[in-house]
């Protein structure tokens, strides 16, 4: 069937019809708000109610601009109405300086709604895996909800000014001044190499080698074992913990004072585009090792450059990774 017959019978209300029509573009609505979001969990509920809305709307679905952009459109101004009512979402390097690795862990900010990470499809292109790489996605939570907009639409979707405006009920002329204070912010705070190029130029052995050294120091509790692994001004960041710390010496006391204390298991797996690990803690009560920590590896060449590491808020089975560890 064309793309006309399906959109006829689905506005007849055949569901297989409009099913046919919007899942071949489900993962990349569900990209596209999670870059507005900066959360997998609101993304989903966007994409749902993205659908809901282009479902109740069919009648009125002109084939003046296609299936694709109408349901990007629809989709901006959800995320939009989402985010006028949400603050954004920040990672603990946008609260304040680092923290000093002699002073106790501050209590979690469980109100704080943090920076969330996204699990892959192992069929995505990299060019929609650089999209939502985490330091992109940090830099487009520090943007202004439209200027976030106006960029993706502009930028990543290949929207015209025109387009773009329409969704935004503004003038193209905003539209480009939006984009280009957008664009101003991201070449400055952006990496210069994305780690889809960086991950391409190890190769999958380097990688692989790579995971498997830095969590075979961190189950050893090799603490120079792991900073021969990072850049000398590399960072460590664990939300919904505020504290944050930089460089070797810091890094070093960290581990040293709290999760070389403890025992671990780690399992290989990716968010982001990125490599990462599943961190399993022992739990003497259940005799076996828990999930605790998923931390996203955020590489300089061969070096880590920052770790990530997402406490207890990942449901870890999202990421194809076990619930717990003998």
């Amino acid at each position: 069937m064309t793309t006309s017959d399906l959109v006829a019978a689905a506005g007849a209300g055949d569901e297989a019809a409009f099913a046919a029509l919007v899942e071949p573009l489900r993962r990349q609505l569900l990209a596209h708000c999670y870059q507005m979001l900066g959360s997998a969990h609101d993304a989903e509920d966007a994409v749902q109610d993205t659908l809901l809305r282009a479902w109740r709307a069919l009648d009125r679905f002109e084939e003046r601009s296609s299936v694709r952009s109408w349901l990007y459109r629809i989709a901006t101004n959800v995320c939009l109405t989402a985010l006028a009512r949400q603050a954004p979402r920040p990672l603990p390097l946008d609260l304040g300086p680092p923290s000093d690795p002699g002073e106790p862990l501050r209590p979690a900010l469980e109100g704080t709604p943090w920076l969330e990470p996204l699990p892959d499809d192992p069929a995505e292109r990299a060019q929609t895996r650089e999209g939502v790489e985490l330091a992109f996605i940090v830099v487009l939570q520090r943007l202004p909800p439209n200027e976030r907009a106006a960029l993706l639409m502009r930028d990543v979707l290949g929207f015209s000014a025109k387009e773009t405006a329409a969704v935004f009920d503004a003038t193209p002329a905003a539209v480009n001044s939006a984009l280009q204070r957008a664009r101003a912010v991201v070449a400055e705070q952006r990496p210069e190499s994305s780690q889809q190029m960086t991950l391409r130029e190890l190769g999958d052995a380097r990688q692989r080698d790579l995971v498997e050294r830095y969590s075979r120091a961190m189950i050893q509790c090799d603490v120079d074992g792991v900073l021969a692994l990072l850049t000398e001004d590399a960072t460590w960041s664990m939300p919904p913990i505020p504290d944050w710390y930089t460089g070797h010496a810091a890094i070093a006391g960290f581990l040293a004072a709290g999760p070389f204390t403890m025992r671990w298991k780690h399992q290989a797996t990716t968010a982001n585009g990125q490599l990462a690990l599943g961190v399993y803690r022992w739990d003497d009560t259940r005799g076996c090792y828990r999930p605790f920590a998923l931390d996203v590896l955020e590489l300089r060449g061969e070096q880590i450059a920052s770790v990530t590491a997402f406490i207890e808020t990942v449901d870890f089975a999202d990421f194809g990774l076990p619930t717990e560890l003998a």
